[in-house]
């Protein structure tokens, strides 16, 4: 048997980067700084240094940002694969602006040339995507031989993979059919669904099962609980010059933002981690675009705010500013600022505020209203306790309430808070007086944590102004 030195000499999780893939990307890469010598040349007449060593950033850049975006991956529909597309073209030229704004280079280049290339490069790249993924598409029907397959067990795992491997043009896989595996009673360990291709027999037929269907490849759907069948069945099967490839069903768990990697040859199956642990780079952006655009808001707005606090000062005894204890990242407290929309009162217990609430006042309950309240919370993003997109931080009471109600609810905090959200923007704002409430608030939090990226940060702060007219709020 070997041992696990001999097993990390190998990598366990290949990256199998196809010739298309090298083929695409490098196409890419050579009509970009084609076109950017072309449009150089028509307004300059020349190539300046300049913008030869913008070539060369450009060309690393785009191999970098496509790569690790998986712009080339060969599945979802061609308007799937545009919008990959698209999002890496976009930070792309984010990333190269923002090198030239911090360099001070961007007076060197023309305005009118980057414009233009931006535009052209993207409809040039989706023209020549189209035109190599239907050549690929030819290729494949006329000269690719299809591989049978088959798929042991019967479960709402085997009726997914078989829509996905059939369903997926790339592949040149064909299933044909399920085996089963469990004895047919009621408490047997698979689950019974409404199938798509036909039951080939029995997992005590497999032998004949392959030779008859000539079968090339072998998937093992099964759940957790009977992954002992799939050892078993290793060991018989080696002869059968079959692949053999085990679709472990982890989603039988509670996942969240759940990934693979590998470690000295070991595969590292990562049931729960956080965006901030598992997306540096991303999580990075996102923490420049917070600073940065906090920091703007509040520039922007500091007159405006100054005028808000006199007015609370003025209009009702006590502070201008409400600071409250909340749960933030991992769990840690921190005060929350916000505007005092409250008479000033002593009661130590935290309470939501309620339609025609006699704490809050006059003014106090405009500002809620239209969510001026929480605009302090811009300093809180800006001393990174808080972000601008993320779950909203509850009170600490509030939290230890919940966590005893609704399950999963502590996984907000495996993500900053933010002052806005994907509950937020889809309706779930203000008072939360039924438990149902609480859970799809907190659905929508556990959701936007296993989807998290900068561009859905983009969207629901565009989306967040037309949010803000919710009669829930008060």
């Amino acid at each position: 048997m070997k041992t696990y030195d001999q097993l990390s000499k190998r990598r366990l999780l290949k990256k199998r980067e196809s010739i298309v893939y090298i083929f695409q990307i490098t196409v890419d890469i050579a009509l970009m700084i084609i076109l950017l010598s072309i449009l150089v040349k028509i307004k300059v007449g020349d190539i300046p240094s300049e913008y030869r060593i913008l070539m060369v950033m450009a060309a690393l850049l785009q191999f970098t940002i496509y790569s690790v975006s998986g712009v080339y991956r060969r599945f979802g529909s061609f308007f799937q694969s545009v919008y990959r597309l698209l999002t890496a073209w976009f930070l792309f030229l984010l990333v190269l602006l923002s090198i030239g704004f911090v360099t001070k280079a961007s007076d060197s280049f023309s305005r009118e040339v980057f414009l233009q290339w931006a535009v052209l490069g993207f409809v040039l790249q989706v023209a020549t995507y189209a035109l190599a993924s239907r050549a690929i598409g030819i290729y494949r029907d006329k000269f690719v031989e299809r591989a049978e397959s088959l798929i042991i067990g019967q479960g709402r795992l085997a009726k997914h993979l078989f829509n996905s491997v059939n369903g997926n043009k790339w592949l040149p896989d064909n299933i044909v059919g399920f085996v089963s595996f469990g004895d047919g009673s009621p408490a047997g360990s698979e689950e019974r669904i409404e199938r798509q291709a036909p039951v080939l027999g029995h997992i005590s037929d497999i032998r004949g099962i392959l030779k008859y269907h000539d079968i090339k490849r072998v998937y093992f759907a099964v759940p957790l609980s009977d992954s002992a069948l799939v050892e078993t069945l290793h060991v018989e099967l080696l002869d059968s010059n079959v692949d053999l490839i085990w679709v472990p069903d982890i989603y039988a768990l509670k996942l969240l933002n759940h990934s693979i990697r590998e470690v000295a040859g070991l595969p590292l199956i990562f049931l729960n981690e956080s965006p901030i642990t598992s997306t540096r780079t991303g999580i990075f952006f996102k923490h420049v675009m917070d600073k940065v655009l906090s920091l703007s808001l509040l520039m922007v707005l500091l007159p405006f705010l100054v005028v808000i606090a006199v007015i609370i000062r003025v209009g009702s005894a006590g502070p201008a500013f409400f600071k409250q204890p909340r749960h933030g990242w991992d769990g840690k407290v921190f005060n929350i600022w916000k505007f005092r929309t409250m008479h000033a009162h002593s009661d130590g217990n935290v309470k939501q505020a309620t339609r025609d609430d006699q704490r809050i006042t006059p003014f106090g309950r405009f500002l809620r209203r239209a969510s001026i309240d929480e605009l302090p919370q811009l300093f809180n993003v800006l001393s990174g306790e808080m972000s601008l997109v993320g779950p909203r931080p509850h009170a600490v009471s509030h939290n230890d309430y919940y966590d005893n109600h609704i399950e999963n609810y502590l996984l907000r905090h495996r993500i900053k808070p933010g002052i806005t959200g994907l509950a937020q923007i889809n309706g779930c704002r203000g008072e939360t007086e039924e438990m149902n409430k609480m859970r799809e608030r907190v659905r929508y939090d556990v959701e936007y944590i296993n989807n998290w990226s900068l561009w859905l940060d983009i969207k629901i702060l565009a989306k967040t102004p037309f949010s803000l007219t919710s009669k829930n709020i008060y």
